[in-house]
């Protein structure tokens, strides 16, 4: 049975967070469209992230590496690729000060794969979406960036974002190859993994720990519900201009520790006066930086908007870490089962 898709879009990355919702979105909104989920499964990936259209006739996963030439190139001349969101990546600033090779490797070397493979595809894409960071800026307390302000990113995971826009970029100055660039805020929302900071406060919450803020210092942070971040790539693909850069933000910012207060409260359901047994203090790890305000009025003159405000975007999160409380333990167990039949696959 072959159905006529009138497009086929290409998600690298499509089973982690932000990509497993744009995945589904895609899937769900246009089933007149291929969608085509490459990922590698890596740790912070859940194949049961999406379970809910894993059957539908049009979606496809290939699970490969996007730093694999052979794969990418077999990808883009076997299916007539329209339109590529790509999100692998490697993205939490902390371990990129413990392994910076392996961020370059996935998110400079794995763009410059798939650029090379698809700017060389017989069928020519129409759009390539490169979905970045809001800290490809750097820090600020009080300069709110635009997408004309320079870039000075000071970690080795937003220096390997920046590296790869770069690339990406050079593809659009040299062939005029299709691309837009976001650069979003921090996304949150059900289903993501455990390292992130909303999610981390749930779990410990969930076990019986105390939330641990880092450092003395007032941080805060930008948070931008899924579903927003999602409509605006959907809104890009349709009405963003090639060349350009977007920014993706939100005027919703939280001090962390304001935070951790509330989810204690929401988890917990404790009066305030027991609210800070439950936070726990620990030294800070290295440069973290305090804030990182984007404007967003780009993005905006195409008509977009953040309509999930904060107490609902956070009562979603809370409910959906409440009711699978057993996700990301088991996608661990998960991931074990799937890379042992695949060592005895490749020993047989």
């Amino acid at each position: 049975m072959t159905m006529d898709f009138n497009r086929t879009v290409l998600v690298t990355g499509g089973s982690g967070f932000i990509g497993s919702h744009l995945v589904c979105a895609l899937v769900n909104k246009h089933p007149e469209w291929r969608i085509i989920n490459l990922d590698n499964l890596d740790y912070c990936c859940s194949p049961r992230s999406l379970e809910s259209i894993e059957d539908k006739a049009n979606y496809t996963f290939i699970r490969g590496d996007v730093c694999n030439p052979r794969l990418l190139n077999h990808i883009f001349n076997t299916e007539h690729i329209d339109v590529i969101f790509h999100l692998a990546a490697k993205t939490h600033v902390e371990s990129s000060f413990q392994s910076p090779s392996s961020f370059q490797l996935v998110n400079i070397d794995g763009t410059r794969v798939l650029l090379g493979a698809a700017h060389q595809a017989r069928h020519q894409p129409q759009r390539f979406i490169y979905v970045s960071t809001d800290e490809v800026y750097g820090a600020s307390l009080d300069k709110v960036f635009d997408e004309n302000n320079s870039v000075r990113p000071n970690n080795p995971y937003s220096a390997t974002k920046a590296a790869a826009e770069y690339l990406v970029r050079s593809y659009w100055d040299k062939y005029k190859f299709p691309i837009i660039i976001t650069r979003s805020n921090n996304i949150y929302g059900p289903r993501q993994y455990t390292e992130k900071v909303i999610p981390r406060f749930l779990t410990l919450l969930q076990m019986n720990k105390k939330c641990t803020i880092q450092g003395t210092l007032p941080k805060s942070r930008h948070f931008l519900f899924v579903d927003d971040a999602i409509s605006a790539f959907l809104l890009l693909l349709e009405k963003g201009t090639v060349g350009e850069i977007y920014n993706v933000g939100t005027s919703c910012e939280i001090p962390i520790m304001q935070l951790a207060r509330q989810l204690v409260k929401m988890v917990k359901n404790v009066p305030d006066s027991e609210v800070n047994n439950w936070l726990e203090f620990v030294p800070d790890r290295p440069r973290v930086d305090l804030r990182y305000p984007i404007t967003c009025e780009k993005l905006q003159q195409l008509g977009w908007r953040a309509e999930v405000s904060w107490a609902e975007g956070i009562r979603q999160t809370v409910k959906w870490y409440q009711e699978n409380p057993g996700f990301w333990s088991e996608a661990v167990e998960d991931q074990g089962q799937i890379r042992s039949k695949l060592e005895e696959v490749t020993k047989t």
